[in-house]
């Protein structure tokens, strides 16, 4: 009888813990990244009241006799499944489809999360507003010009500067990809105005300095009366402005002594087959095109503020004029029997800007938009995933830590190691069914109640003993 008496408690101690779970559960049913816990029972060690017997000559073996001491506790889980998510229009709130963890950083101890809350502070760290804790990813870095997020190197706080000046660029590379109208008529030596209007294709575009300052190109095409495929091809430099900017060409190393003037050759089938100039410069094979050179207007040359002079009595400026590669269909000049058409699809110059906004994409790559039309990497946001999730340590504020049986934190970039995809403008809701919680509610209290009632007929089972002597 004392036996089924500790029985009961145990039952009642244990069930009161599933209980203490199940509340949790149900109190963050709106907690977002909560992952919900679930209690799993085992039953405690048996006295043995007779042991086994194995079987002899005249009879059979005989079973074990032992009585059960109760239940435990045997795991409490957090189940890491999957939350539905819910989408919110905050660009800066993230969400993880799949497998990871957000990393986050206050002072020297790494925390880990699925609720992707995040804000900006007033330096622009991305954080956990409700914490201050810092987002982890990697910074983006600017080498020989070109923006790259190096996802190999250790995981940093993530900035994004609002407001923050993107620098001017000049002007380096020019493309063209214009088609030329095979039957444009040829302009005789006595043209008139009309016919020169009508012999000649042009294309303009506009080109930045080193101080953001804008600049027209415009390049003139007309066909060489001296020779089948071939057209004379005049590049102009600010042709709006009351004086043209002095510039220079050079095909194949060799100078222009004309200054602005060079000839392109196209082969039978339409597509560019060399480029060339008066001076012998010539190019015929891989990429073609012309090196420009011009002198930056004095308006664009800063002053010294001793003398007022400017710095440099010439500063000059060069960019290279590609025309495609010689054979080629795509994003190269042509010569077809169609209309004439003004294509230069890209220069890599720009004016300074500002950083007006960014957005944060399905790799967690962190885009900032200037409002100089520039789009440039701000970052990454790094996951961390683990062999066993499950050995986390919770530690509050839905953040867990590492613990001695989790593993250690797999960082790395969206979908490598099996890593899930980021949402931005979506949260991550908790993971708990009400209706599961309730039916487990259910249960726990029907188990309750059958324990205590344990404990009352052993109590009343004592009683009758303690009568016996009446």
């Amino acid at each position: 009888m004392m036996r089924s008496l500790y029985s009961g408690v145990s039952g009642l101690q244990n069930h009161q813990t599933r209980m203490d779970v199940i509340g949790n559960n149900i109190s963050n049913v709106n907690t977002t990244g909560f992952k919900r816990g679930r209690v799993n029972f085992q039953d405690m060690i048996s006295q043995m009241m007779q042991g086994p017997a194995r079987p002899g000559e005249r009879v059979g073996g005989v079973n074990p006799q032992q009585v059960g001491l109760g239940m435990q506790v045997a795991t409490i889980d957090t189940l890491h499944t999957q939350g539905s998510l819910q989408t919110t229009g905050v660009k800066s709130d993230l969400a993880i489809q799949g497998e990871g963890f957000f990393m986050l950083r206050a002072g020297d101890e790494n925390y880990y999360t699925r609720a992707g809350a995040f804000g900006l502070d007033a330096q622009g760290n991305l954080v956990n507003p409700a914490s201050g804790m810092r987002v982890q990813g990697w910074q983006a870095q600017t080498v020989d010009g070109q923006t790259m997020v190096n996802t190999s190197a250790r995981v940093e706080d993530l900035v994004i500067p609002v407001g923050s000046k993107d620098p001017a660029q000049a002007t380096s590379q020019v493309f063209l990809a214009s088609n030329l109208n095979k039957n444009t008529p040829l302009i005789p030596e006595d043209a008139t105005d009309a016919q020169i209007l009508d012999g000649t294709w042009t294309a303009e575009y506009d080109i930045y300095d080193s101080f953001g300052n804008t600049h027209t190109l415009r390049i003139d095409f007309t066909r060489n009366p001296d020779a089948e495929n071939q057209w004379i091809a005049t590049t102009t430099l600010g042709p709006e402005g009351d004086e043209v900017i002095p510039q220079q060409l050079s095909v194949g190393g060799v100078d222009s002594v004309d200054g602005a003037t060079f000839i392109i050759e196209f082969s039978n089938d339409g597509t560019l087959q060399s480029v060339q100039n008066a001076e012998g410069g010539l190019m015929n094979d891989d990429d073609l095109g012309v090196q420009v050179t011009f002198e930056v207007p004095r308006s664009s040359i800063p002053l010294d503020p001793e003398t007022g002079l400017p710095v440099d009595e010439v500063q000059l400026q060069t960019f290279d004029l590609n025309l495609g590669r010689a054979g080629a269909f795509v994003d190269s000049m042509t010569q077809y029997a169609s209309e004439s058409s003004t294509k230069v699809f890209n220069q890599n110059g720009f004016t300074m800007g500002y950083l007006e906004d960014y957005r944060i994409d399905q790799s967690g790559i962190i885009t900032g938009i200037y409002s100089n039309g520039n789009n440039r990497s701000l970052g990454q946001v790094a996951l961390a995933s683990f062999t066993n999730p499950g050995g986390l340590e919770k530690t509050g504020e839905t953040n867990f830590q590492v613990s001695i049986n989790s593993g250690l934190p797999d960082i790395a970039p969206v979908g490598v190691a099996g890593k899930g995809t980021v949402i931005a403008g979506a949260l991550e809701m908790s993971n708990v069914d009400l209706s599961e919680q309730f039916t487990d509610m259910i249960v726990t209290q029907r188990g309750f109640q059958a324990n205590s009632k344990t404990i009352q007929t052993a109590d009343q089972l004592l009683q009758e003993v303690l009568t016996l002597k009446r």
